[in-house]
């Protein structure tokens, strides 16, 4: 499974590189903490929801669950439809908040 590592996605957010994000966690837990300019799609409303959604192909898309586990079928999907460069954060939001908790939106 194609991963970015999460030290290596905050670089790329702090340069301003154009990176999108997907974060397929519930929508409690996207409430509860989120990466910035985070969209949130649960996995289980992916599958009908994904026509709709407004990402570019050619853009790196970084979906983004808890610990990398309900990702990988979103990598997986992403990759069917055409996506050029999809990847799951390694070690999910666990892992990120080891290292950016101070980073986290919550609403």
């Amino acid at each position: 499974m194609d991963e970015i590592d999460p030290h290596e996605l905050i670089a790329l957010l702090d340069n301003n590189d154009k990176v999108q994000l997907l974060d397929v966690r519930t929508s409690a837990e996207w409430k509860a903490g989120h990466i910035e300019g985070a969209i949130n799609v649960p996995i289980i409303e992916l599958g009908a929801r994904i026509n709709k959604l407004d990402f570019d192909k050619d853009v790196l898309l970084v979906p983004i669950c808890l610990s990398a586990h309900r990702s990988i079928p979103a990598v997986r999907l992403f990759k069917e439809k055409g996506f050029n460069d999809v990847r799951q954060l390694s070690g999910g939001m666990r892992r990120w908040n080891k290292h950016y908790k101070d980073r986290l939106v919550r609403k």
